[in-house]
């Protein structure tokens, strides 16, 4: 077996009164591309802030790379590189000091700062002289792809999107699906939320169904990549049953 990148083990999360998560638990391994799909408000986005330790959860365990994220959240959270479903960056920065800030977070070395920068501008086609520009001055596609870049400048071992193709072009949504399919086959982890079933259903080895707070099922698309043209189905199917009470 694999070695397991990121474990919930028995997750539950509420709100006040209203509990969003009920008893997740999902094992999601190093070297895969995992995706978690589902309808907005339900439980996907409350996921992946619990895994980062950016919400506390009522109940349960997670694990990141053998790590309790409440035990040890800062060594946990170096690991981590993370997109929010929207842009979210201090937009009074240049791109090139919001860049360097989130480096220096991670303590990256100036040497490496620049190989990973370089490297990054190339695969989402950013261009240099932006980087000089406020970030209040882009626009949100532009917002987006420094996200993407500050996400993976520290060379994270985990990669956590949460509707990573919002606000991108056709093509940049592209260059981003062949990044993430390479991130992976350098033996790390991609963790994709996201309600397009066409892109998890082509990009991912594995993929989970989430309704109402619960996990629904879990399907190996890579042993069973028949599935790939079923997963719409299935996913529809399920939403056009009558909600749990």
């Amino acid at each position: 077996m694999p070695h397991t990148a990121i474990k919930l083990t028995n997750l539950n999360k509420s709100y006040g009164k209203k509990q969003v998560l009920y008893d997740i638990n999902l094992e999601i391994y190093q070297g895969e591309l995992f995706g978690f799909i589902g309808k907005n408000g339900v439980g996907k986005s409350t996921t992946i802030d619990c895994i980062l330790g950016s919400k506390l959860f009522d109940s349960g365990e997670i694990l990141v790379n053998d790590l309790n994220i409440k035990e040890k959240p800062i060594k946990a959270k170096k690991m981590i590189g993370y997109v929010a479903s929207e842009p979210t960056c201090y937009e009074d920065m240049t791109g090139a000091k919001y860049l360097q800030f989130v480096a220096s977070i991670y303590e990256i070395s100036p040497q490496i700062f620049v190989k990973n920068l370089d490297y990054l501008l190339k695969k989402f086609e950013f261009k240099e002289e932006d980087l000089y520009r406020q970030i209040k001055e882009y626009s949100h596609g532009m917002k987006q792809k420094i996200c993407l870049i500050a996400s993976l400048i520290h060379n994270p071992k985990i990669w956590i999107l949460d509707e990573p193709t919002v606000g991108l072009d056709a093509m940049s949504a592209n260059e981003l699906s062949l990044l993430m399919k390479d991130y992976v086959k350098h033996g790390n982890t991609c963790f994709v939320a996201s309600h397009n079933i066409d892109l998890v259903s082509k990009l991912c080895d594995r993929v989970a169904i989430i309704k109402d707070g619960r996990i629904y099922q879990i399907f190996d698309l890579k042993h069973e990549p028949s599935l790939r043209n079923k997963i719409q189905n299935i996913f529809l199917r399920l939403y056009q049953e009558k909600e749990v009470k």
